[in-house]
């Protein structure tokens, strides 16, 4: 039986990012991973950076082919990258196989050549989520239906795609199609677009995309799929009324689960959370002292530079002072890239009502700013909560062009209790969507 420093399950952000920093430190580490299409992990691979190579090249005008080709040429060279930020350190050894729990301390891996069990002084779980795929007559059985990963590898455009959950995932991959020009249709189990931002952002992101070419089936429940020889038929309640569409292909997009299942944590002292999540403390570990579990799998917002503050964090408790925890974790942002993308960060003006919050209010159109007439896309809007006092800002949302860069100033202005009326006097180079901040905060 082999014994490890470290051994990392998952090449993940967070894990190929610690496997890095412990070998770095001389420290012998083995990072796990089961497939060597998933180097790096989710995010460069199947989720973020080759969804919004291909958003931004529809946007752009790019042919689907074109923009296929362009994604697969760029995940595949991050890939290599990744493998080799770990591979080629001194004290790193990447293994490619299955890997599952024996016990608290001995994992099982299967690979071409067998079986061997392997034990480490400290273990670190970084396998990420994966797609929830609800239980609906004919769906597990169609083969035109997809997750995001699935979609993804399609190198034929789908000129007439359906998608099941209207989420960010979902309407990012809806965006993205309608504008490489595909039917989209968008089965919406709720009433309304993005519930949890500013009201008025969402009604306008609605009417957008609809006025994209976007069709939406809201208050729908999706009761069979069948194939058919072109594509796939949908059967589906919209009050009490069934109705029935056809399309050429389904994506799946009701959100993501702790991917756990094949770990066996049931051989483990290791404690699970209602939706499988791994149970951590504010320092990311387990119940079991010698484990951690970071990213994805201990519950957290699901995503990736979330991940990589779960490194920042052991990296702190093993290299620094101690001092950073889940509890003093600096605010974040999010962004769904739409067209325009919608951005947000701290409280809406609901949540800050409901706190008792002394606040004000302060919106404009996104049509005010100059770089917006630009960029030919003037839709959107700005809405920031400030305290009513000292005018730190509480919350803001962008629904603008660039709205993910803009938001990121917001964040950090956040995190160090700089004023509105700071960022309201800056100077700001000409034309940007930041300028908005000087006629926002005015």
């Amino acid at each position: 039986m082999k014994h490890y420093d470290n051994i990392i399950i998952g090449f993940g952000k967070a894990g190929k990012t610690l496997a890095a920093t412990l070998a770095s430190h001389h420290e012998e580490v083995l990072i796990i991973e089961k497939d060597a299409m998933m180097y790096g992990g989710t995010c460069i691979n199947v989720a973020c950076l080759p969804t919004k190579n291909l958003i931004l090249n529809a946007q752009k005008g790019v042919s689907f082919d074109q923009a296929f080709e362009a994604k697969n040429k760029m995940t595949s060279k991050l890939r290599n990258k990744n493998y080799h930020k770990v591979a080629d350190q001194e004290t790193a050894t990447v293994l490619n196989a299955d890997a599952e729990f024996v016990d608290d301390k001995t994992i099982k891996v299967t690979d071409d050549s067998g079986e061997e069990m392997l034990t480490a002084d400290r273990i670190f779980i970084n396998t990420g989520s994966t797609p929830i795929m609800p239980s609906i007559e004919g769906l597990s059985e169609s083969k035109h239906v997809f997750a995001s990963r699935e979609m993804l590898d399609q190198s034929k455009q789908t000129q007439n795609l359906a998608i099941l959950g209207s989420g960010p995932i979902g309407l990012e991959f809806a965006s993205m199609y309608a504008q490489f020009g595909s039917n989209v249709t968008v089965l919406a189990h709720d009433a309304q677009l993005l519930r949890r931002v500013e009201p008025e952002a969402a009604e306008m992101a609605t009417t957008d995309l609809e006025e994209d070419g976007i069709k939406f089936a809201f208050n729908s429940v999706l009761s069979s799929v069948e194939d058919t020889d072109d594509g796939v038929k949908l059967t589906y309640q919209q009050g009490d009324e069934t109705k029935v569409i056809a399309a050429d292909a389904l994506l799946v997009a009701t959100g993501r689960q702790p991917n756990v299942a094949d770990l066996h944590l049931e051989n483990t002292h290791i404690k699970q959370g209602k939706r499988g999540e791994i149970v951590v403390d504010n320092k990311l570990q387990t119940s079991v002292e010698t484990i951690w579990a970071l990213g994805d799998v201990n519950g957290g917002p699901q995503f990736t530079y979330v991940s990589l503050d779960d490194w920042r964090i052991l990296n702190n408790q093993f290299y620094g002072d101690q001092t950073r925890t889940l509890d003093n974790r600096p605010v974040y942002p999010t962004t769904t890239f739409l067209k325009p993308a919608l951005a947000s960060v701290g409280l809406t003006e609901a949540q800050a009502t409901e706190k008792g919050l002394n606040f004000i209010v302060k919106s404009m159109a996104a049509a005010g700013v100059p770089k917006a007439q630009v960029i030919g896309d003037p839709r959107g809007m700005y809405k920031a909560i400030l305290d009513a006092k000292d005018h730190t800002i509480l919350g803001m949302t962008i629904y603008a062009e660039e709205a993910y860069e803009t938001i990121n100033l917001i964040t950090t202005a956040m995190s160090h209790h700089i004023s509105a009326d700071e960022l309201r006097d800056q100077i700001y180079s000409h034309p940007t969507m930041t300028e908005a901040l000087n006629d926002l905060f005015a």
